[in-house]
Protein backbone atom coordinates (compact mmCIF):
# COMPACT_ATOMS: atom_id res chain seq x y z
CA UNK A 1 0.00 0.00 0.00
CA UNK A 2 2.74 2.46 0.98
CA UNK A 3 4.67 1.76 -2.20
CA UNK A 4 1.57 2.38 -4.31
CA UNK A 5 0.82 5.70 -2.58
CA UNK A 6 4.45 6.79 -2.81
CA UNK A 7 4.67 5.91 -6.51
CA UNK A 8 1.42 7.80 -7.21
CA UNK A 9 2.59 10.89 -5.30
CA UNK A 10 6.18 10.73 -6.60
CA UNK A 11 4.89 10.74 -10.17
CA UNK A 12 3.17 14.10 -9.74
CA UNK A 13 4.94 17.12 -11.17
CA UNK A 14 5.07 20.02 -8.73
CA UNK A 15 4.56 23.49 -10.14
CA UNK A 16 5.93 26.69 -8.63
CA UNK A 17 2.42 27.72 -7.63
CA UNK A 18 1.77 24.49 -5.72
CA UNK A 19 2.33 24.66 -1.98
CA UNK A 20 5.31 22.57 -0.92
CA UNK A 21 6.56 21.43 2.48
CA UNK A 22 9.80 23.08 3.58
CA UNK A 23 12.53 22.42 6.10
CA UNK A 24 11.01 25.21 8.20
CA UNK A 25 7.67 23.35 8.17
CA UNK A 26 9.37 20.21 9.47
CA UNK A 27 11.15 22.24 12.15
CA UNK A 28 7.76 23.56 13.30
CA UNK A 29 6.21 20.07 13.10
CA UNK A 30 8.80 18.80 15.59
CA UNK A 31 9.32 21.94 17.67
CA UNK A 32 5.75 23.21 18.03
CA UNK A 33 4.01 19.85 17.66
CA UNK A 34 6.02 16.92 18.97
CA UNK A 35 8.18 18.70 21.54
CA UNK A 36 5.24 20.67 22.94
CA UNK A 37 3.01 17.57 22.92
CA UNK A 38 0.39 19.39 20.88
CA UNK A 39 -1.61 16.93 18.78
CA UNK A 40 -3.73 19.76 17.34
CA UNK A 41 -0.60 21.44 15.94
CA UNK A 42 0.70 18.12 14.62
CA UNK A 43 -2.53 17.50 12.75
CA UNK A 44 -2.33 20.89 10.97
CA UNK A 45 0.64 19.43 9.06
CA UNK A 46 -1.15 16.20 8.06
CA UNK A 47 -3.20 15.73 4.88
CA UNK A 48 -6.84 14.67 4.97
CA UNK A 49 -5.98 11.11 3.92
CA UNK A 50 -2.77 10.89 5.97
CA UNK A 51 -0.99 7.71 6.98
CA UNK A 52 1.34 7.12 9.94
CA UNK A 53 3.50 4.02 10.02
CA UNK A 54 4.85 3.54 13.54
CA UNK A 55 8.20 2.10 14.53
CA UNK A 56 6.78 -1.19 15.80
CA UNK A 57 3.87 -3.48 15.22
CA UNK A 58 2.71 -6.67 13.53
CA UNK A 59 2.94 -5.41 9.95
CA UNK A 60 6.09 -5.16 7.84
CA UNK A 61 5.73 -1.34 8.17
CA UNK A 62 5.17 -1.45 11.96
CA UNK A 63 1.59 -0.46 12.66
CA UNK A 64 -0.19 1.46 9.91
CA UNK A 65 -2.69 4.13 10.95
CA UNK A 66 -4.73 5.50 8.03
CA UNK A 67 -6.97 8.57 8.21
CA UNK A 68 -6.87 11.68 10.35
CA UNK A 69 -8.67 10.22 13.37
CA UNK A 70 -6.50 7.11 13.60
CA UNK A 71 -3.32 9.15 13.09
CA UNK A 72 -4.42 11.63 15.77
CA UNK A 73 -5.05 8.77 18.21
CA UNK A 74 -1.65 7.22 17.45
CA UNK A 75 0.17 10.53 17.98
CA UNK A 76 -1.68 11.06 21.30
CA UNK A 77 -0.72 7.52 22.37
CA UNK A 78 2.98 8.40 22.01
CA UNK A 79 2.52 11.15 24.64
CA UNK A 80 0.62 8.76 26.93
CA UNK A 81 3.38 6.14 26.69
CA UNK A 82 6.16 8.75 27.01
CA UNK A 83 4.82 11.77 28.95
CA UNK A 84 8.21 13.53 28.60
CA UNK A 85 8.83 12.62 24.93
CA UNK A 86 11.38 14.84 23.19
CA UNK A 87 12.85 14.83 19.70
CA UNK A 88 16.26 16.52 19.96
CA UNK A 89 18.96 17.45 17.46
CA UNK A 90 16.51 17.21 14.56
CA UNK A 91 17.92 17.55 11.07
CA UNK A 92 15.67 17.74 8.03
CA UNK A 93 15.80 17.73 4.27
CA UNK A 94 13.14 18.08 1.63
CA UNK A 95 13.43 17.06 -2.02
CA UNK A 96 10.24 17.70 -4.00
CA UNK A 97 7.45 15.68 -2.43
CA UNK A 98 9.74 13.60 -0.21
CA UNK A 99 11.54 14.46 3.00
CA UNK A 100 13.53 13.00 5.88
CA UNK A 101 13.96 14.04 9.50
CA UNK A 102 16.67 12.55 11.69
CA UNK A 103 16.45 12.97 15.45
CA UNK A 104 17.29 11.59 18.89
CA UNK A 105 14.20 10.51 20.80
CA UNK A 106 14.21 10.54 24.59
CA UNK A 107 11.37 9.63 26.88
CA UNK A 108 10.39 7.89 30.08
CA UNK A 109 7.52 5.42 30.39
CA UNK A 110 5.08 5.81 33.31
CA UNK A 111 6.83 2.89 35.06
CA UNK A 112 10.20 4.72 34.88
CA UNK A 113 11.90 3.02 31.91
CA UNK A 114 14.12 5.54 30.12
CA UNK A 115 14.50 5.42 26.35
CA UNK A 116 17.07 7.24 24.22
CA UNK A 117 17.42 6.26 20.55
CA UNK A 118 18.38 7.72 17.21
CA UNK A 119 15.66 7.60 14.61
CA UNK A 120 14.22 9.11 11.49
CA UNK A 121 10.98 9.80 9.70
CA UNK A 122 10.58 9.40 5.97
CA UNK A 123 7.84 11.63 4.58
CA UNK A 124 5.75 11.76 1.45
CA UNK A 125 4.11 15.15 0.92
CA UNK A 126 0.99 16.08 -1.00
CA UNK A 127 -0.24 19.65 -1.56
CA UNK A 128 1.92 21.10 1.19
CA UNK A 129 0.92 18.53 3.82
CA UNK A 130 2.34 15.28 5.14
CA UNK A 131 0.57 12.41 3.39
CA UNK A 132 2.76 9.61 4.80
CA UNK A 133 4.97 9.65 7.92
CA UNK A 134 6.94 6.45 8.25
CA UNK A 135 9.00 6.25 11.47
CA UNK A 136 12.12 4.24 12.24
CA UNK A 137 14.45 4.07 15.24
CA UNK A 138 17.29 2.03 16.66
CA UNK A 139 16.44 -0.85 18.95
CA UNK A 140 18.80 -0.51 21.91
CA UNK A 141 19.49 -3.57 24.03
CA UNK A 142 20.93 -1.81 27.05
Amino acid sequence: MYGELTRRLFGQILTREETMMTIEDLEAFFGSGWNRHDVDVLMTFMSDDCVFESTAGPEVCGTRYAGRERVREAFARVFKIFPDATFADARHFVAGNRGVSEWTFTGTTPDGKKVEVNGCDIFTFQNGKIAVKSSYFKNRTA
